[in-house]
């Protein structure tokens, strides 16, 4: 997923996510921070958030069905992968990828793992939490020998 295609789906979720907090066209602009014109025009695909708007999107409304369902679990982790080149928050604690996550090799207590709507990957330790994640799988496999070495 690149940061374009990540702006797009918010865009083109954006009126299901106010709509499902129950908000104006007038109230969800004043929320991000934006006119309603431009949200107008990005209901109708006339216009794009961009990537600020976007992020602020995804951080206000993080307990969004529609975003978990459009993202596959932890958003935050998306938008730290596009912003950062495999970044690492050691031992940040996960629920072990239950529900959007195939796991994809296991050895020696760490797991690598791709999430199966944005297709990003995470290494897990023994105790589900997440020593690194990134987009790039070479990145994600050289870290994974480094630890299990």
């Amino acid at each position: 997923m690149t940061r374009e295609e990540f702006i797009k789906k918010v865009d083109e979720k954006i009126k299901l996510i106010r709509t499902e907090k129950g908000y104006t066209q007038d109230k969800m602009a004043e929320i991000l921070g934006i006119s309603k014109k431009t949200l107008v025009q990005v209901e109708k695909e006339r216009a794009s958030l961009g990537w600020s708007v976007a992020i602020a999107v995804c951080v206000i409304f993080k307990e969004s069905e529609i975003l978990e369902l459009t993202f596959g679990g932890d958003i935050d982790e998306i938008i730290l992968s596009l912003s950062f080149a495999n970044e690492e928050r050691r031992y940040a604690p996960t629920l072990g990828g239950k529900v959007w996550w195939n796991n994809i090799k296991s050895e020696k207590g760490f797991t690598i793992q791709q999430n199966i709507i944005s297709n990003h990957y995470r290494i897990l330790d023994s105790n589900n939490r997440r020593i690194c994640y990134s987009f790039e799988r070479e990145y994600i496999d050289m870290r994974f020998k480094e630890l299990t070495e």
